[in-house]
């Protein structure tokens, strides 16, 4: 085969790159500069043929104008995609943000045709609210089993803790994407779901053997493969038994042997970010690229610096280190992906009465309360949460986790990972009451796995708080978002009495079914306590 023309060549390569862009439309707003490029660079790369882009921040109706303003700088029909595992209101505001599939998991045990039919309309909603933004690619289902409660990663993002209900489940919502007319990617292969640290950080080893993988990791993957999913993501993590060299993504014995030759799956292969510590800590931007598709893969996403991928793959194509057979097939690979769903122009409203009516339908069915009614007419509501940053916030001014129990003369104090610190230092008394003040303290933890926390949330001493809380007659209730291993392990201290709740979910629906639960009584004012900012 003849070598293309060099500037073919390097535009035929730059098809393969997917970009990291803010959702936003100006560089000013740019939440994560480090990972998402300047307009100018974006507009360059893609007139050069970049072929992908993966956004987030900003709100679904900016997304609909940026997925359109990126288009207008490409001559090519456009890979648009994000990490929308729980629905598009997950990362863009104003669309549905539905309950972690690992509820739907657990529903699974108890009643798996409502759970598989919950996670068709869930993948459905994703798919057609992710056209209607402009996003063509959906980054799900994830096919990790999380069968390690520790997992700081994948945890709720997991669609089962067995292979059985994180294949069946995956699969119904593949198959509702497919409704939607959008791709589905399966990930992160061959299996995150039980590690313990974070690939975002540092490289996970996963030790098990090739008959173990075959019970637990790869039933889901082989799964979606089987119903036709449309790609797959890597896993940057280190299987021995496989490849005691290189990890998932760059490894050949995993993409190309395990993968393409063994389970046979002939459609996209694209790795993970490889901006993420367990690459780009020990591979510059151009050996990352040439090793993950020397290895097996077709889409080379988030590349720590675009332009050294792309030359560091043309030099290898160049050298004959890389086939050019190998370059046509991913580029055909990706046409071929394209083509399987039509084209249209992001458009309309966002959400639907229907949507609407499944969010709070999976919210249902994720709650678990005991003792259901907070007795305390005032005190202290005392929130931790995860995140302050916007879109990613289960928190807002006019958030009811904050307002129905202000109703009920509860005055609201936040703590986050960035603020100052609750705890005093001492184990038997680990919260420092004396700043927080008098009266019954109404506890609700906005806690799940999350990466690049390397877990430290888990370190918190709640429980010790809580027993502090029970010994001093100040428990006025219990509320968790997010963790069932954090309920789970918190429900045994919990006083007879104690009023208590769970949720898998911790956005504004969710923050409302449990809390006009536990105080019936309530009648929230609309928007926040201020009449301007």
């Amino acid at each position: 085969m003849n070598s293309p023309a060099s500037s073919d060549l390097r535009r035929q390569v730059a098809e393969l790159m997917v970009l990291r862009a803010s959702g936003h439309l100006s560089d000013h707003q740019r939440r994560y500069p480090q990972w998402e490029l300047p307009n100018s660079t974006l507009q360059r790369l893609l007139q050069e043929g970049v072929g992908g882009v993966i956004l987030l921040g900003g709100t679904a109706v900016e997304l609909q104008q940026r997925t359109q303003q990126l288009q207008g700088w490409s001559s090519q029909r456009l890979l648009f995609c994000a990490d929308v595992e729980e629905g598009v209101g997950q990362r863009f505001e104003g669309a549905s943000w539905l309950v972690p599939p690992l509820a739907l998991g657990r529903l699974y045990r108890d009643d798996p045709e409502l759970a598989m039919a919950l996670s068709e309309r869930y993948g459905r909603c994703t798919g057609e609210q992710a056209r209607r933004c402009g996003l063509n690619w959906v980054l799900g289902p994830v096919c990790d089993v999380n069968n390690n409660p520790a997992n700081p990663v994948i945890n709720v993002r997991a669609w089962g803790e067995d292979p059985s209900s994180a294949s069946a489940l995956a699969v119904a919502f593949q198959r509702g994407l497919s409704q939607a007319d959008v791709l589905g990617c399966a990930k992160h292969f061959p299996g995150h779901g039980d590690t313990a640290s974070d690939s975002h950080l540092d490289l996970p080893v996963l030790p098990h053997s090739r008959e173990r993988l075959e019970q637990v990791e790869l039933p889901p993957f082989r799964a979606a493969i089987a119903a036709g999913i449309d790609s797959v993501m890597t896993a940057h993590l280190l299987l021995p038994e496989l490849d005691p060299q290189q990890p998932a993504t760059l490894s050949k014995a995993v993409l190309t042997d395990l993968l393409r030759s063994q389970m046979g799956f002939n459609g996209l292969v694209v790795t993970d970010a490889l901006v993420m510590e367990a690459i780009s800590a020990r591979h510059g931007a151009a050996e990352a690229a040439v090793l993950a598709f020397e290895a097996g893969a077709d889409l080379i996403l988030m590349p720590a610096d675009a332009d050294a991928a792309i030359d560091g793959l043309c030099a290898g194509f160049n050298s004959g280190r890389l086939p050019l057979e190998r370059l046509e097939e991913s580029r055909q690979r990706r046409a071929h992906a394209l083509q399987s769903i039509p084209i249209s122009a992001p458009s309309g409203p966002i959400v639907t009465a229907a949507d609407q009516a499944l969010e709070a339908e999976l919210v249902h069915h994720s709650l678990t309360f005991r003792d259901a009614v907070v007795r305390a007419d005032a005190g202290i509501n005392l929130v931790r949460v995860d995140s302050l940053l916007p879109g990613a916030a289960a928190l807002s001014g006019w958030s009811p986790a904050l307002r129905i129990p202000e109703t009920q003369g509860f005055r609201s104090v936040v703590l986050h990972g960035e603020g100052l610190s609750p705890w005093s230092g001492q184990p038997e008394a680990p919260l420092a009451l004396d700043r927080l003040g008098n009266g019954p303290v109404m506890l609700q933890l906005f806690l799940r796995g999350n990466p690049f926390r390397a877990g430290r949330d888990a370190q918190e001493p709640w429980a010790a708080a809580i027993q502090q809380l029970v010994v001093l007659n100040r428990l006025a209730g219990v509320v968790i978002y997010g963790s069932p291993y954090l309920w789970e392990s918190l429900q045994a201290i919990l006083p007879s009495g104690c009023p208590a709740a769970y949720s898998a979910g911790q956005m504004q629906e969710a923050q409302r079914q449990v809390l006009t639960a536990l105080f019936p009584t309530s009648s929230p004012a609309n928007g926040g306590g201020a009449f301007t900012d």
